[in-house]
């Protein structure tokens, strides 16, 4: 891990000239350089037993990156099935769990595991709710209800899913990163603060914990994505995450672009920003790289 005094520890806030200087107020000049960026600036089968995976609706398809990619390969983990999406060519690959927004693993989720196993990752979609998908926001938010009260079960799936990936022959083990949006963004840095080995870890908008003793088990660096607008994550408590981070020293990148609410990377959602998506996706590939690929 890099000291905290190190000044490749940068903050990224994409905020208005007055919310910078309020924000570099509030954030030790120790542990991070506040810059701002210009937003937008990128346009970017039921035999099988768990630990196994079906081939049966596999398909080839292809990205916008180019690369040829199987999906639509169930993968069945611990007591449940998630989704599967990875480049077609042989080889080994750095894998990421993806895990959902509070729907449940629904098709949005599926398009964006594809898009990544494009970018040439293994990307394993989990399913946090048994195979659930919510159709309005009122059953979204019991299911993800029910898994804040009682967060046991969704640990072990992800921990599970690590596991499937670990030992998957086209993964590099030791280059696994999660990443969610949402409630699943939530549960990305929940998982990292069980302390399971992961190469990088990924929150869009997703519930924070700001206890510099919880933090500490975190020993990968963090990307996190917000919305200045989003009143369920203020911007005030993703300055303290920033600055907690900072002061135990683990590497962060947190981008707060102004303007935009929660959600606002769901292209079916009321919230949908199409270019501060498309530039948070392209920040998403680089820490990615960064943290994966080298």
């Amino acid at each position: 891990m890099a000291s905290k005094n190190n000044p490749s520890l940068s903050v990224f806030l994409i905020l208005i000239l007055a919310v910078i200087l309020t924000a570099c107020a509030a954030q030790p000049a120790t542990t991070e350089n506040a810059k701002e960026s210009a937003a937008g600036a990128n346009q970017v089968a039921d035999a099988a037993e768990p630990g196994q995976s079906t081939n049966a609706d596999l398909t080839r398809s292809e990205d916008s990156a180019g690369m040829e990619i199987m999906a639509g390969e169930t993968a069945y983990y611990l007591t449940t099935d998630g989704y599967l999406a990875r480049p077609a060519a042989e080889g080994k690959y750095p894998a990421v769990i993806m895990i959902h927004e509070w729907w449940g693993l629904n098709d949005n989720i599926r398009d964006m595991a594809r898009q990544l196993a494009a970018e040439g990752y293994v990307v394993l979609a989990v399913d946090l709710y048994n195979g659930q998908v919510a159709q309005n926001s009122s059953i979204a938010g019991q299911l993800a209800g029910a898994v804040r009260q009682d967060t046991e079960p969704a640990l072990e799936n992800m921990k599970a899913a690590v596991n499937f990936l670990k030992a998957r022959d086209d993964v590099i083990p030791d280059k696994i990163a999660s990443m969610g949006w949402c409630f699943g963004g939530g549960m990305s840095l929940q998982l990292a603060l069980t302390g399971t080995p992961l190469a990088a870890t990924i929150i869009y908008y997703g519930s924070l914990e700001t206890d510099p003793e919880k933090l500490a088990a975190i020993k990968q660096p963090v990307l996190g994505i917000f919305g200045d607008q989003d009143t369920g994550i203020p911007v005030a408590t993703v300055l303290e995450f920033n600055s907690t981070l900072g002061s135990i020293g683990v590497p962060r990148d947190i981008y707060i672009y102004p303007g935009v609410g929660h959600a606002f990377a769901n292209p079916s959602g009321a919230n949908y920003a199409p270019e501060e998506t498309m530039d948070a996706w392209q920040k998403t590939l680089d820490f990615l790289a960064r943290n994966l690929k080298q």
